[in-house]
């Protein structure tokens, strides 16, 4: 695994990542999003030859709707997810409301958010076109995810109680018991 090309295809070639995709894409939200550990567990696994995939505790779906900021909707969408999908741990966020919960100034879109995540190998996102083709979003880029090298993006270098929250994260996530070949660097 070399390209983004080589990223999307092990997804395409993921019966359960596209169901999960195809079920995410059927509630028609507006710039929605699979993200973070989502595309990161893909990558590491297929890196680190481990099958079946590293359990994850969710998947993140994000969206951007700046009409409808009711977190009950978010919830609302979980459940038709899980009616679809149920042995999925769905988590649905809305990106025109997380400002208000993070306390920073408000996301433009559902990139400009996955943008603004801890870490570059987590600043990822995937989506259904049209057509059905896989779209990738790396706003950071896929090389520090491709060499397993972790560090904050620099949205969260920019202010210390961002770089806690990361370093907190880091301590929590033990991301190198799962994926031995994972470097912290920051």
């Amino acid at each position: 695994m070399k390209t983004i090309n080589d990223i999307i295809s092990s997804i395409e070639f993921d019966e359960w990542m596209m169901e999960v995709l195809r079920a995410a894409q059927s509630l028609n939200l507006p710039d929605w999003w699979i993200c973070a550990g989502f595309v990161r567990s893909k990558i590491w696994d297929t890196l680190h030859g481990i099958q079946p995939r590293t359990p994850m505790s969710d998947v993140d779906l994000i969206y951007f709707d700046s009409a409808i900021l009711d977190e009950e909707m978010e919830k609302e969408y979980e459940n038709q997810l899980e009616q679809i999908f149920s042995d999925v741990p769905w988590s649905v966020k809305n990106q025109a409301r997380m400002h208000l919960v993070n306390q920073i100034p408000p996301y433009a879109s559902s990139v400009d958010a996955i943008s603004k995540f801890p870490e570059t190998v987590t600043a990822l996102g995937v989506k259904l076109n049209d057509n059905g083709q896989v779209l990738l979003s790396a706003p950071h880029g896929i090389d520090d995810v491709l060499n397993m090298e972790v560090k904050p993006t620099s949205y969260f270098l920019e202010k210390e109680e961002r770089v806690a929250i990361y370093k907190k994260r880091i301590k929590e996530k033990k991301w190198s018991l799962t994926w031995n070949n994972v470097k912290i660097l920051y």
